[in-house]
């Protein structure tokens, strides 16, 4: 493939913009190479500004369920835009997308809408804080809740890959409020109880997808919500990224444990920027013009945003059966990657949740961050650089998650699983 004008484009963008991104993660430090520009994509496929064509499994992050230019999300978008893009001020669409949420989630009996999950993460937090008159929160080592001064402490995702798990400009005085705890070891987080009487809440990707894809075990987030309940404190479960992925409720439809709070994101915006946090309406009151908790956004609840998530709400609704063969697909994907892996004696783990999956390069099973860093990140870069190179888009990271979508049919997944037999074999060489 010819990389040419990406490279040129990159050279540019390094001009005005710090690292050339936006996201840091795009840089492709940790993979090699310099980043595809990207000029459109189209249902499976993106296409860069050199003409190269990819089959997708980034789909922006995990919202793109319907991949790219869904005809009903773009219709929605079109009329929207054509009546305002902004009003800061009250739509109709803000009430009909928080009902249709709202009906879905037990947990969840009002909800609100923000512009982004390091947003929707940053308020639940003061929620519950403002809630139980405590400061502390505990949080797990991998995890990442967005880029807030409190929650960039031992985070997943981007911070991982460039090696630095807390930030500079992050002052200790808002850190030391913040205890850390091992995903998926009850012992830890009892230990956080001990040290503290002052925890306010317990936040958690009951899924995690910043480190690679990582579930929480079933037993170990029943412990976590007896933990919370035995102590005052609230539990919540950061769905940003699983929500209306892993299944139509996020984690909680895999789950027998619920939150008190839960953060939404991703999908719910249908591509567009939005984030949303919800809980019972005991907890939902304390927020400001209610309460006392003071949360604002000039561009919360934008009717643009609110229209291309109503319409992907409402088509993952009418046909809940897309999540089943969503799985299927992700499955038949990573069963194919771990079978060529072990042809050519690669040690690779992979998981599943819905539509999302993960693999590492790893020995051993990925149960925590500790696993994940022990995966072989050189490896992941030359795999990810060879399936770049044939047409197929991963995350350039190997702690992200992968992301299928309707629109990959199974002829799709077998023009990548050829190429990945390709690429283990190189790999061995």
């Amino acid at each position: 493939m010819n990389f040419n004008n990406s490279e040129s484009a990159f050279e540019e963008a390094k001009k005005v913009i710090p690292g050339g991104v936006d996201s840091p993660v795009r840089a492709f430090k940790s993979v090699g190479g310099t980043p595809v520009f990207i000029e459109k994509g189209d249902g499976a496929y993106l296409y860069d500004i050199d003409g190269n064509r990819y089959i997708d499994f980034v789909q922006s992050w995990g919202p793109l369920i319907f991949g790219h230019c869904d005809e009903d999300i773009e219709d929605s978008v079109v009329k929207a835009v054509k009546k305002g893009l902004s009003f800061g001020a009250p739509t109709l669409v803000e009430t009909k997308l928080a009902n249709e949420i709202v009906q879905m989630f037990d947990s969840v009996e009002k909800i609100r809408f923000v512009s982004s999950g390091t947003e929707a993460v940053m308020s639940a937090i003061r929620l519950a804080r403002g809630y139980t008159k405590r400061d502390d929160i505990v949080k797990f080592e991998g995890c990442y809740h967005g880029h807030s001064d409190s929650l960039l402490v031992q985070a997943g995702s981007g911070a991982v890959t460039f090696g630095t798990p807390s930030s500079p400009g992050v002052p200790a005085d808002f850190t030391k409020h913040t205890l850390l705890a091992k995903y998926n070891d009850i012992k830890s987080v009892e230990k956080c109880f001990e040290n503290s009487k002052d925890i306010a809440c317990v936040i958690i990707e009951p899924i995690a997808g910043n480190m690679g894809l990582v579930p929480a075990d079933e037993e170990f987030l029943k412990q976590l919500r007896e933990l919370c309940d035995k102590n005052g404190a609230l539990l919540i479960f950061d769905e940003v990224m699983s929500g209306f992925r892993a299944s139509l409720k996020g984690a909680q439809g895999l789950v027998e444990t619920k939150p008190d709070i839960v953060t939404f994101g991703k999908v719910i915006g249908g591509g567009m920027p939005v984030g949303a946090f919800g809980a019972r309406a005991e907890i939902m009151d304390e927020l400001s013009p209610d309460g006392p908790v003071y949360q604002a956004g000039t561009l919360s609840g934008n009717p643009v945003a609110m229209s291309a998530g109503l319409a992907s709400i409402k088509k993952l609704k009418k046909n809940p059966i897309v999540y089943k063969e969503l799985e299927e697909k992700a499955k038949k994907l990573m069963n194919a990657f771990k079978e060529e892996a072990a042809k050519n004696n690669i040690p690779l783990q992979t998981n599943v949740r819905g539509s999302m999956f993960g693999f590492f390069f790893n020995e051993n099973p990925v149960n925590n961050f500790d696993d994940a860093l022990k995966s072989d990140t050189k490896m992941f870069a030359s795999f990810h650089s060879k399936m770049i190179e044939n047409g197929v888009y991963f995350a350039c990271s190997q702690f992200e998650t992968g992301f299928i979508s309707t629109v990959m049919s199974d002829e799709i997944i077998d023009e990548v699983i050829l190429k990945a037999r390709i690429a283990f074999k190189e790999l061995r060489a």
